[in-house]
């Protein structure tokens, strides 16, 4: 896909998203399932396009600063009272900070051993951990520093965290780079996102860790061209960056 034709879809889609997010309080109000399955297979998609169409900037060097001057950006804005803005100054910070991230694993094989770790420390953080703290008793705290996704016809939202963010850019900055299927490893860290909100609504949980859904999908869909990784060890696979 070219340039031009990236930087048109991303306008577009930016759009679209944008009239969502201004009207959603004054659309529909369908069941909590209804819900649930609009934000899986349409709100996810379209918030989680962004990050597919700028996948380029992954070889940007000034990725980490520029993720870490939006999250300053992204503080003042919340501060304004502009948290629409805000909340994909998040996205766009996560997504450049991950992009960054990428380029400490030299082998393929360490991105396949952090996405095997990864989700055991996350259902940790959110079951006993720091997570599990700020949302029990410093709700507010995690509404500044979650990305919102809001539902049709209410004020309520389905958040996700920052390293949730983080870890989707590198998953999916990681099968661009390692020659991994890179269209359906976006698709299926996206929807492992719905699965981990179907869960967490059809189980009455007030929230699941998104990571170990998120590394699972990222295994499993490349789970082939992974297998060297497994056999050989996590030293295997180097590739140009």
């Amino acid at each position: 896909m070219s340039l031009r034709t990236r930087a048109a879809l991303f306008l577009g889609l930016a759009a679209a998203v944008a009239c969502y997010y201004e009207w959603s309080t004054s659309l529909w109000n369908a069941s909590a399932w209804l819900d649930v399955a609009w934000i899986s297979f349409v709100l996810f998609p379209a918030v989680f396009g962004f990050v597919y169409l700028s996948l380029p900037l992954r070889r940007w060097r000034g990725a980490l600063p520029a993720g870490l001057a939006l999250g300053l950006v992204t503080w003042g804005l919340q501060s304004a009272g502009l948290g629409a803005v805000a909340n994909f100054g998040k996205l766009a910070g996560a997504t450049l900070v991950g992009f960054w991230f990428l380029r400490l694993f030299e082998t393929l094989g360490l991105v396949v051993f952090v996405a095997c770790l990864v989700p055991w420390i996350d259902a940790y953080s959110v079951w006993r951990g720091p997570t599990q703290n700020i949302v029990s008793h410093h709700r507010g705290v995690f509404e500044n520093v979650s990305f919102a996704l809001p539902t049709p016809g209410e004020h309520t939202a389905a958040r996700l965290g920052p390293p949730d963010l983080l870890f989707f850019a590198l998953y999916l900055a990681a099968a661009d780079r390692f020659r991994l299927r890179v269209f359906w490893t976006w698709l299926a860290l996206t929807l492992s996102f719905g699965a981990t909100l179907a869960i967490a609504y059809g189980t009455d949980t007030g929230g699941l860790p998104a990571l170990p859904g998120l590394s699972i999908a990222f295994l499993v869909v490349n789970v082939d061209r992974l297998w060297p990784v497994f056999r050989r060890g996590w030293a295997v696979v180097r590739s140009q960056f």
